[in-house]
């Protein structure tokens, strides 16, 4: 008697799966269904067999804290799960979005500090007094704002994907980057050096704007 039960179990069994197999063979996979980036960004995340953590390529500040042996992994401050990654990546989104809002403060400071510049290099007596310590102040600004944009995107938690090859608006974005760094650290040399040596203005005003001209190309790169 049990086997009866047990053949018969098992034959309803085997009935049942295979109606099952008709069903979803038969039946069209519905390919309209809206799908967000953020439903497949964490069921990439989950799934960390077939999508790693991190990726491969980081810049260097990224791999000091975020890296698999960055220093918010070993602190146990940002363990390297599928979880965290999920809050990494919304981290990121926050801090990139600081960085394009603290970037526009930091164009309209270089506007500011370079009008002020030009009716500094002819002005003479107190109006040179006056322009010199507001162009210092304004120099101060642009300063922080700048570093404070830099440090929004150079520390923020690396993406989920290897950048693809070939050219593209965030790589244009980040070569126009160095070119400003180095024209910023230019800039700030020359302008300490300007008192004790006057005819180094022409390299300051050229330095300048080389830095404002690469750093407002670097934003309409990251809008196109």
């Amino acid at each position: 008697m049990r086997v009866f039960f047990t053949l018969l179990l098992i034959g309803c069994f085997a009935l049942t799966r295979s109606d099952a197999q008709k069903v979803s063979s038969a039946t069209p996979a519905d390919t309209t269904a809206p799908v967000t980036a953020t439903t497949d960004l964490l069921a990439e995340l989950v799934d960390s067999t077939e999508q790693p953590l991190l990726p491969h390529k980081m810049i260097f500040t990224q791999r000091v804290f975020w890296g698999p042996k960055g220093l918010l992994r070993v602190a146990d401050l940002a363990p390297l799960t599928a979880e965290g990654r999920a809050k990494e990546l919304k981290i990121r989104c926050t801090m990139l979005v600081g960085h394009q809002v603290m970037g526009f403060v930091t164009l309209a400071g270089f506007v500011a500090q370079g009008i002020v510049g030009a009716k500094l290099y002819n002005a003479t007596g107190d109006q040179y007094n006056r322009l010199l310590n507001v162009h210092s102040a304004l120099a101060t600004g642009v300063n922080v704002t700048y570093t404070t944009t830099a440090l929004l995107s150079l520390t923020a938690p690396p993406k989920m994907l290897d950048e693809r090859r070939g050219l593209s608006s965030i790589k244009l974005h980040k070569y126009l980057a160095v070119a400003h760094i180095a024209g910023m650290i230019a800039t700030n040399v020359l302008a300490g050096s300007l008192q004790q040596h006057p005819e180094l203005k022409p390299y300051h005003r050229a330095a300048a704007y080389t830095t404002f001209g690469a750093f407002a190309l670097s934003i309409i790169a990251i809008k196109i």
